[in-house]
């Protein structure tokens, strides 16, 4: 399919189905797969040894770096698509926000209407449906300042660029209890008689709703502690943070590179149960906030536990553990020599997202004083070098004999420790 796709012509009309100008939305999205596409094409064909000049054919170390070079234009010119795409995307979105919104509000109406066949419309649902439209106006609103960041989603979108669990999970529970607070005041609007009122108010007295209080506090503080932590894990470089080219729904779920985990999965998992729970407590009865049971209320507080210990403990530093010659089949054993490549061992040297060809090209190992970019090495499918436990770079001429530090600067601009090695002449 990717071969297909870059081999198509070029000569479709402006902002027709192929439109790749980056003006327009669609331009935006087309124009990135069509990057993509060209570049999966480029890398297997040089993963098969094709497409090399003639100039660089007979040399194994120039053929790798020309194609090294080759291929870390083209993931540029990916990447700033994708940019392009994702800024596209994320305008786009406000509009979805919103219909989502008032698609829910509609939902809601549904819902009461029919519950109130046979039991009759009461005051309550009024308020309730009152409180949905002043609850959907403001989020309207918000989507439209915020139209250029992804609309009533802004809030939950982490530096990174990645929708972040804990400020979702804070977010649900503001919102549900911004709108339960508001249906008590509907009622209380309409309410006609100083028994009604005064019973509406102690609606909100906190003995009633002590558990939503405690859990609302809480997944606050989380979202607040827990955007401290990776702050400041990021500056002391105990965690590796890339930024993603636009949020996705999976990144409430998912670590950096998309794989699944237990602390972001039962977070989101317990606190959206605890708010069915709430939301029917709510429906059941209006007249005061939600009374969340404190053995469910303590269920949340452990699993926002789990997800703050999960924040601890994700990450760490990249470690370089030895370096050896790197020594090809049939060749003598021997010290390292400048021109001979070297094989890097650690752990940490690929951070968690940065898998993509842009993102491996960045990578620098510091050889004396030196910097030397580590080659993109493709094989069908991927890459051998660099990956994470193992880079394999040439020690240039400029490397003076002797004994000499070795460093690697990841993707995410991480150092890891030195390691000393000997250069002979």
């Amino acid at each position: 399919m990717a071969v297909q796709e870059a081999r198509q012509g070029a000569d479709i009309g402006a902002h027709g189905g192929g439109c790749t100008c980056g003006d327009c939305p669609h331009g935006a999205r087309a124009g990135h797969r069509r990057a993509v596409a060209e570049f999966l094409l480029q890398r297997d064909e040089f993963a098969a040894g094709q497409g090399l000049p003639a100039a660089v054919a007979h040399s194994a170390s120039a053929s790798r770096q020309w194609v090294s070079e080759e291929l870390a234009q083209s993931a540029e010119r990916v990447a700033e698509r994708g940019r392009a795409e994702g800024t596209a995307w994320l305008a786009r979105l406000w509009g979805r926000t919103a219909f989502t919104v008032w698609a829910s509000v509609v939902l809601l109406l549904l819902v009461q209407a029919l519950t109130a066949i046979g039991a009759g419309w009461t005051p309550a649902r009024t308020a309730g449906l009152l409180a949905a439209l002043l609850v959907g106006g403001a989020l309207t609103a918000a989507s439209w300042f915020h139209r250029a960041r992804g609309g009533a989603l802004a809030p939950v979108i982490g530096e990174d660029n990645r929708l972040s669990t804990s400020r979702a999970v804070a977010t649900a529970w503001v919102v549900f209890v911004a709108y339960a607070v508001l249906v008590l005041v509907g009622q209380l609007a309409a309410a006609s008689g100083n028994a009604r009122r005064d019973a509406l108010i102690s609606g909100l007295e906190l003995a009633r709703g002590a558990g939503v209080v405690t859990v609302l506090a809480v997944v606050c503080g989380i979202a607040v502690l827990v955007r401290r932590v990776v702050g400041l894990r990021v500056l002391g470089q105990r965690l590796q943070k890339v930024r993603a080219d636009r949020p996705r729904a999976a990144d409430l779920l998912t670590d950096d590179s998309g794989r699944g985990t237990f602390a972001d999965i039962q977070y989101v998992v317990i606190s959206a149960v605890a708010l069915a729970f709430a939301a029917v407590r709510l429906a059941r009865r209006p007249d005061q906030l939600p009374d969340l049971p404190w053995g469910l209320s303590v269920v949340v507080l452990v699993s926002a536990a789990t997800y703050l210990a999960g924040k601890y403990a994700e990450g760490g530093r990249p470690v370089i553990l030895s370096v050896v010659r790197a020594r090809e089949a049939g060749d003598l054993d021997a010290p390292i020599r400048t021109g001979d490549d070297i094989e890097i061992r650690g752990a940490g040297f690929v951070p968690l997202g940065a898998h993509a060809a842009d993102r491996l090209s960045r990578m620098v190992v510091r050889i004396g004083p030196v910097n030397v970019h580590v080659p993109l090495v493709p094989v069908t499918g991927g890459f051998s070098n660099p990956t994470d436990a193992v880079l394999t770079v040439p020690v240039p001429a400029d490397v003076e004999p002797g004994r000499v530090e070795v460093q690697v600067v990841t993707a995410a601009g991480v150092e890891t420790n030195r390691y000393m090695i000997d250069v002979t002449e």
